[in-house]
């Protein structure tokens, strides 16, 4: 008889996410059988931004994520000058750039030490209090001299994440919500002294990758074999590519593709469609692409059991995030499973320090930051890029000089998605299933393949009989 467990919520994770196992014994061993993600909180920023000055979209669509919102804002924002037609100076484009790295530094730098990595070390006698406790206390978890070392990582984890803000901060005007992106570059000036004030918080944040996180990480591989083949999910990678290195965007740090079993395929936008059988909208919300879909919630949709739609390219799930953008692009050949998104991020967070320094010096001061656009009365456009956790895309419509539509799909979206017309899971759904669970009253292994994903929500974990209905 499958064997019902409930976890507490788990709020390491941004956002709102309950996750359902069902777990039975196979081959005499307790492993999940089945899997639903399930996003619990309508977000609705589309329906907020019609009738809206499309100009809004870059501060509104920030406000969906306090962790990537300069993603949203860049999303924003490439939508908007393809619908008015412009593109932005190469000063411009260089600052979107390093103000969109000091993001995923401190977006990398929080997955790892603040929201994954308690799960695999025991920190008794080192973080007594909350919200460390209470806790998972298992055989398996790092301890001793290398769990207190990790600790007091944790803690200047803080201060790097701390420095990433500052550091974007300086040509962002606030973070972490954007002040200087708008239709057309950014409205930062460059001088010599906030390139070199730049400079020095990104030489301090590349030591702390290259001499703490990326060995951490690599020591968290090596003390957990077992999860390099746990949590691979469907194996079907997507990016859409991210941060432009000259105008218009031809050329990427991350190339927009996908792998498809392990095989390079190119990624054409036209295909995405969103197909919403076990989500809470209406059937006419879904499968559409998203320059003309529609979000018309139904909470009392029959069989619906999430309020994220179930992205699909054609028909296909697909996992998005680092792991898919350094594998596609041929900078990480080790495999797909929950310990490789791990270290596919900590490598990211390395060659994008890198590249930032690099920018620094593209910098010209005196040269324009922003090149005008004004509003047609009628046009659309599309914004797509890459958010920390995945490729994300903005999809805009302009009549009578106002927004008449707005679509977002984030990383989350895809990763977490619930399943879809045909009855097929969602990724995190995917990589759920078959896990082992040693120990029942403590199921750290379904909290590390999620956490893996750093899925933007929180995370809440159950385990039911099968046939039992989905709570909401």
């Amino acid at each position: 008889m499958p064997t019902t467990l409930t976890i507490d919520p788990v709020t390491r994770i941004e956002g709102h996410l309950e996750i359902q196992v069902t777990v039975d014994t196979v081959g005499g061993q307790q492993q999940v059988t089945e899997a639903r993600c399930a996003g619990t909180m309508f977000r609705g920023f589309e329906i907020v931004l019609a009738g809206r000055d499309p100009r809004d979209a870059a501060l509104y669509t920030q406000r969906i994520c306090g962790v990537c919102p300069v993603s949203h804002a860049l999303a924003a924002c490439l939508a908007l000058e393809d619908a008015f037609g412009i593109v932005a100076p190469d000063n411009g484009r260089n600052l979107r750039n390093l103000v969109l790295g000091a993001n995923y530094i401190q977006s990398h730098v929080l997955h790892f030490y603040h929201l994954s990595l308690p799960d695999f070390i025991d920190t008794t006698g080192l973080l007594d209090a909350s919200p460390w406790t209470p806790r998972y206390v298992r055989p398996d978890l790092i301890g001793g001299a290398a769990a207190a070392t990790l600790v007091q990582h944790y803690v200047s984890a803080f201060t790097a994440r701390r420095k990433a803000h500052q550091m974007g901060a300086i040509f962002a005007g606030k973070l972490p919500c954007v002040g200087s992106f708008v239709a057309g570059g950014c409205t930062q000036q460059v001088s010599a002294e906030n390139v070199a004030a730049f400079r020095t918080l990104l030489n301090e944040l590349r030591a702390f990758i290259q001499n703490v996180y990326l060995p951490d990480a690599n020591l968290l591989a090596t003390a957990f074999p077992a999860y390099s083949q746990l949590g691979q999910g469907g194996g079907n990678l997507l990016t859409f590519g991210a941060f432009d290195l000259n105008a218009g965007g031809t050329s990427k740090l991350f190339a927009r593709g996908r792998r498809v079993n392990g095989t390079p395929a190119a990624t054409d936008p036209q295909q995405i469609t969103e197909q919403v059988a076990r989500s809470w909208y209406t059937p006419a919300s879904g499968n559409r692409h998203p320059s003309v879909g529609l979000t018309e919630p139904d909470r009392d949709r029959p069989d619906g059991y999430s309020w994220l739609k179930a992205p699909r390219y054609g028909t296909t799930p697909y996992e998005l995030g680092p792991l898919a953008r350094m594998t596609v692009n041929g900078e990480y050949t080790r495999g797909i499973s929950a310990m490789d998104r791990i270290l596919a991020r900590a490598q990211e967070a390395m060659k994008l320090a890198n590249a930032m320094n690099g920018w620094l010096d593209e910098l010209v001061p005196g040269a324009p930051v922003v090149q005008p656009g004004s509003v047609p009365q009628t046009t659309a456009g599309v914004g797509l890029t890459e958010a920390p956790r995945g490729g994300l895309g903005h999809w805009l419509s302009i009549e009578d000089g106002v927004i008449s539509r707005y679509q977002v799909i984030t990383p989350t979206n895809w990763n977490a998605s619930p399943r879809d017309d045909a009855g097929v899971p969602g990724p995190i759904e995917a990589a759920l299933v078959g896990v082992p669970l040693d120990d029942l009253s403590q199921p750290s292994e379904v909290l590390r393949v999620v956490h893996s994903f750093d899925p933007c929500l929180a995370c809440a974990v159950h385990a039911v009989r099968p046939g039992r209905q989905v709570s909401r």
